[in-house]
C-alpha cells in the first residue's frame, strides 16, 4: 500500500513540476511582452506578404486560391513549427539572461522534466502564436477551406510538434555551451531547415542532394500532409503511412536523442563552468 502511494505521490510531483515550469516559462514570456509583439507583427506582415506575393503571381485569379493557400499554409505553419522549435532552443538562453540557470540545473528536477516542462509551453504558446496569425490571414484574403479536413489538420499539428521538440532540444546546446553566439546558431539551424523543407515551393525543385535532405526534415512532412488536409481534404488514414509514421518516428527518435546529447553538454558546460550569465 505504501510503495502504490509512494509511487502516486512521486507522479503528482511530477505533474507539479511540469507545471511549474510551463508557469515559469509564462511568466518569462509576459516580462518580455514588447519584444512578443514585436515577433508576433513579424510573423503577421510575413505571411501577409506571402499572401501579397500570391496575389502577384496570379493577377488573372484563375489559380489563386490553391496558389494562394500553398505558400499561405507554408507560411503559418512555419509560424508554429519555429516557435516550438526557437522557444525550446532559446531557453537556456532566457535563463542565462534572468541568472538563473545554474539554480534550475542544482534543483532537485530530473532533466527530462525540466526539458518536457519548456516543451509544453513551446507548443502551447506556438499554437496561441499560430492561431493569432491565422486569423489575419483568413480575414484579410477571405480564404474558403469548405474542402479541409480540420481534423486530420490538427493531428499533424499535434504530432509534428514531438520532432521539433527533439531538435530543439539537440538546438538548445548551442546557447548552453556558447553564451555569445548560441543564439545566433539556432537562426542558422532553422534557415537550413526552411531552405530544404518546401515552406514556399515544391521539394520537387530542389537539386537532388537536397531532395535527399530533405527527407530527414520533419518540416517537410508536417508541411506537405497540412497542404493536403487542408487543399485537397485528405484524411487521417491517407496520411498515415506517407506523412504522420515518418512524423512520429522522428519523434521517438529526437526527443531521447535531444535528451541524451543535451544531457552530455550539461555535464561539460559544468565542467567548464560555463553556466554564468555572462558566459
Amino acid at each position: 500500500m505504501r510503495v502504490h502511494e509512494n509511487e502516486t505521490c512521486k507522479k503528482y510531483n511530477v505533474l507539479r513540476q511540469l507545471r511549474a515550469f510551463i508557469v515559469r516559462n509564462s511568466n518569462l514570456t509576459k516580462r518580455y511582452w514588447e519584444w512578443e509583439i514585436v515577433f508576433l507583427i513579424y510573423h503577421t506582415v510575413s505571411a501577409l506578404a506571402i499572401g501579397f506575393l500570391a496575389t502577384s503571381m496570379d493577377p488573372t485569379g484563375q489559380k489563386f486560391d490553391s496558389l494562394l493557400l500553398f505558400l499561405l499554409i507554408g507560411s503559418v505553419m512555419w509560424v508554429y513549427l519555429s516557435s516550438i522549435f526557437n522557444e525550446v532552443g532559446n531557453q537556456i538562453g532566457y535563463e542565462r539572461w534572468e541568472g538563473t540557470i545554474e539554480y534550475t540545473f542544482m534543483a532537485p528536477v530530473k532533466r527530462i522534466v525540466h526539458l518536457l516542462g519548456n516543451s509544453t509551453f513551446a507548443v502551447i504558446y506556438g499554437i496561441a502564436r499560430t492561431a493569432i496569425v491565422l486569423a489575419f490571414v483568413i480575414m484579410l484574403f477571405a480564404i474558403n477551406i469548405s474542402n479541409a479536413n480540420i481534423l486530420a489538420a490538427f493531428v499533424i499539428l499535434i504530432v509534428s510538434a514531438f520532432s521539433f521538440i527533439g531538435l530543439g532540444m539537440i538546438a538548445s546546446i548551442a546557447p548552453l555551451m556558447s553564451p555569445e553566439r548560441g543564439s545566433q546558431a539556432l537562426q542558422i539551424f532553422s534557415a537550413l531547415m526552411m531552405l530544404v523543407s518546401g515552406i514556399y515551393y515544391e521539394i520537387s525543385i530542389l537539386p537532388g542532394w537536397m531532395q535527399a535532405i530533405s527527407k530527414i526534415s520533419p518540416a517537410t512532412y508536417a508541411l506537405e500532409g497540412m497542404r493536403k488536409a487542408l487543399i485537397e481534404g485528405a484524411s487521417i488514414s491517407s496520411l498515415g503511412l506517407s506523412h504522420l509514421v515518418p512524423l512520429a518516428l522522428m519523434g521517438v527518435i529526437f526527443i531521447p536523442l535531444g535528451m541524451f546529447i543535451f544531457s552530455r553538454a550539461e555535464k561539460i558546460a559544468k565542467k567548464k563552468g560555463q553556466l554564468k550569465r555572462n558566459g
